[in-house]
């Protein structure tokens, strides 16, 4: 494929995934922080995303919310007025179901393809190019553009039409967010009794309590390396769209309440610029104990 790739948000996710497929392919990139540009060799540098538009073929963008997401391409300055007919949008970004299908609608009136494909697999997904990244869009489409995905993605899967990416990584969030409070809650009561974190992973890690969210949350609480930041507040604005989901929709969705209100008091607690397992913080508080170093 010889198209040449635009790349807009180049934060803790998007400058790996930029960096890889510059790699490949001719890539511009542009970042409203323009410190995260320099990373950046300068012919590959854009002055705005209307600039991104008018000299790519597809543009991919991995931004931090929706409103963020609707003004990057629907803005005055956004990419509908920028990119030609027959170009497309990827949207690695994890952001409302229901925005998602409304920005895929105005661009196809201008006859400019869409596909929302969130990622998962943190900032080590992002550095190594290991991702699992779920794909809403027509099939068309998806095959067109999949070689790009798979320079960033280990595992590229079309799950359905547009907005149904979005969909499959909210509920993937659901059930990260209620996993990480659960181990919290669980090594807290190991922690009241005498039971040593480190001990309680080795011991549990084969059964069917193991899963890399363990590993992690483990490893974290142990040294107080609570990356990457702010994962808290990102897992927490992403409960947020799957409650509106679920509320937009009728279903009940008891357990993420329930992690929503746990992500809720740790930012309240000004923890949301940490990493999620950072959320054992609130069982510290309360309970008077101390897992891991001294470092937070």
């Amino acid at each position: 494929m010889s198209k040449t790739v635009g790349f807009v948000g180049l934060g803790v996710m998007g400058g790996p995934m930029a960096h890889h497929l510059s790699k490949k392919y001719s890539v511009v990139v542009y970042d409203a922080d323009t410190k995260r540009l320099e990373e950046f060799p300068s012919e590959s540098r854009a002055a705005s995303v209307e600039a991104v538009g008018k000299s790519c073929d597809v543009v991919l963008m991995s931004l931090p919310s929706t409103d963020i997401v609707e003004a990057v391409v629907l803005g005055e300055h956004g990419l509908i007025n920028s990119l030609k007919k027959d170009s497309a949008v990827i949207d690695l970004s994890t952001t409302n179901p229901s925005a998602t299908r409304r920005i895929a609608a105005e661009l196809a009136k201008q006859g400019i393809a869409f596909l929302d494909a969130p990622v998962s697999g943190g900032d080590k997904g992002a550095k190594n190019a290991t991702l699992a990244i779920m794909v809403g869009g027509e099939q068309e489409v998806f095959d067109e553009y999949k070689e790009i995905l798979e320079v960033v993605g280990a595992s590229v899967v079309r799950v359905g039409p547009v907005g149904t990416g979005e969909v499959a990584k909210l509920i993937n969030n659901m059930i990260v967010a209620s996993t990480f409070s659960t181990i919290a809650e669980g090594v807290a009561l190991g922690a009241k009794n005498d039971l040593d974190p480190q001990k309680l992973y080795e011991a549990i890690k084969d059964g069917w309590a193991g899963s890399p969210l363990l590993e992690v949350s483990i490893s974290a609480m142990l040294t107080r390396e609570y990356n990457p930041p702010n994962g808290i507040d990102i897992l927490y604005k992403d409960l947020g769209y799957a409650l509106e989901l679920a509320q937009e929709q009728s279903v009940p969705v008891p357990l993420t309440a329930e992690a929503n209100e746990v992500f809720k008091a740790a930012r309240s607690t000004g923890r949301g610029k940490l990493g999620q397992p950072a959320i054992i913080g609130l069982w510290e508080d309360t309970l008077g104990i101390r897992i891991g170093g001294t470092k937070e």
